[in-house]
């Protein structure tokens, strides 16, 4: 299968983590920029999958790779697929984009104006628990928190250091 297209971005080397996701051109906050695709599985698919990715990276000193995204109550789409181009957006604590699910489809659309050269970012929201800590944040934004953490648990975070 081809890969998705947008044509307001590119893949390319980026200092957060391996490749990332450029603007081409200017971005108008609001625009609807790519469909994160892959394959529908049902949560206990999705939960399977999580922890064989994580403990496979454990194993090899890995960081990331895990391309699945909550769809709804019953479904993920798990993005690992090669087609899935929207992959490659990285997490920031300082996003330009936020993630929509319109009528079954994840897509991802600029929080705010975005300039040509700019790389995309959203942040992944992942939730507060014990294994907070093994998903360490490289953004380097002024106001990165240090983990890929959903905003709404920035503070307990913050409390705990």
């Amino acid at each position: 299968m081809e890969s998705t297209r947008s044509e307001y971005i590119e893949v390319r080397d980026s200092k957060i983590h391996n490749n990332g996701v450029f603007a081409v051109k200017d971005i108008p906050k609001g625009t609807k920029i790519i469909e994160y695709v892959g394959n529908k599985i049902t949560k206990s698919q999705s939960d399977k999958r999580s922890d064989e990715i994580l403990e496979e990276n454990k194993k090899n000193s890995s960081y990331g790779a895990v391309y699945i995204f909550e769809l709804n109550k019953k479904y993920d789409l798990d993005g690992s697929v090669e087609w899935n181009t929207a992959k490659y957006i990285n997490h920031s604590c300082s996003p330009n984009c936020e993630v929509n699910i319109i009528k079954g489809h994840i897509w991802i659309i600029s929080s705010k104006d975005i300039k040509k050269g700019e790389e995309l970012f959203y942040n992944y929201g992942y939730e507060y628990d014990d294994d907070y800590e093994s998903h360490p944040c490289k953004c380097d934004s002024k106001n990165c928190i240090g983990f890929i953490l959903a905003e709404e648990h920035w503070n307990k975070v913050k409390k705990s250091k």
